[in-house]
C-alpha cells in the first residue's frame, strides 16, 4: 500500500449528501477481481449515461477536476452495504483522500485499509471549502496526516482526529498482510517450535 504522508493536490467538491456505496460502485461490479481497472466503474452511473456518453455537470468529467485526488464531499458519504469495493475504486481513480462531515462507519474502516484517507470536519468547514474550490475551479487542499491537518485554498487551516494505529498504517503503507509480515521472524520461531513439540502432526 502506498504510504499517505501529505498530499497536496487538486480537489473537487461533490455537492451530495447520502452519497451510499451502491453510487460509489455499483453492485453489478462487485464480482471484477481486484486486478480489473476498478477506476471505470467509480460513480459509474452518476458520471456516465447507458451509451457510455459522459454526464458533462458531473464534478469528475468537469476539467479542473478530472484529476482531482481529494473530495470534498457533504454528510454521510460512504453509507449503505459494506463492500470494500467503494474504496477500491476511489483508490484506484487516484483519489487519496475524501473529506466529509460524516461517513458511514463501515466505509470507513474500509478506506482506511484500502489506503484511502477519509477526513471529517463540520458540515460548516466543508460547506465553505467546497464553495472556495467552486469558486477557484482546480484549486489545491493540504491534507498533512503527520501533524493532522487540512489546509484550504485560502489558507485557514482545520484539525482532524484519526486512531493512531491506524494513522501509523497509512503514514507506514502498511495494511493487514503488510502488518502480519513485520512479525514474520516470530511467525517462523512459533512454527519450527510448534513442528519439534507435535513432531507427529507432520
Amino acid at each position: 500500500m502506498e504510504p499517505f504522508v501529505t498530499l497536496d493536490d487538486v480537489a473537487a467538491p461533490l455537492d451530495r449528501s447520502n452519497v451510499d456505496t451502491d453510487q460509489i460502485l455499483p453492485a453489478r461490479f462487485l464480482r471484477r477481481p481486484r486486478t480489473d481497472a476498478y477506476r471505470n466503474f467509480l460513480f459509474r452511473d452518476m458520471r456516465f449515461r447507458e451509451d457510455g456518453s459522459e454526464v458533462a455537470d458531473f464534478v469528475l468529467n468537469q476539467a479542473p477536476f478530472r484529476r482531482a485526488r481529494i473530495l470534498v464531499a457533504d454528510r454521510n458519504f460512504g453509507g449503505g452495504s459494506s463492500r470494500e469495493q467503494a474504496p477500491w475504486s476511489l483508490v484506484d481513480y487516484g483519489i487519496r483522500c475524501v473529506i466529509a462531515s460524516d461517513f458511514g462507519e463501515i466505509f470507513y474502516r474500509n478506506s482506511l485499509k484500502s489506503g484511502l484517507l477519509p477526513v471529517e470536519l463540520d458540515i460548516d468547514t466543508c460547506i465553505a471549502l467546497r464553495e472556495q474550490l467552486h469558486a477557484n475551479p482546480g484549486a489545491t487542499l493540504r491534507v498533512d496526516l503527520v501533524r493532522q491537518i487540512v489546509t484550504a485554498p485560502d489558507g485557514a487551516t482545520y484539525g482532524f482526529r484519526i486512531d493512531p494505529f491506524r494513522r501509523r498504517c497509512l503514514l507506514e503503507g502498511l495494511d493487514e498482510v503488510g502488518l502480519t509480515l513485520e512479525y514474520d521472524s516470530d511467525i517462523a520461531q512459533f512454527e519450527q517450535s510448534y513442528r519439534q513439540r507435535f513432531d507427529w502432526l507432520f
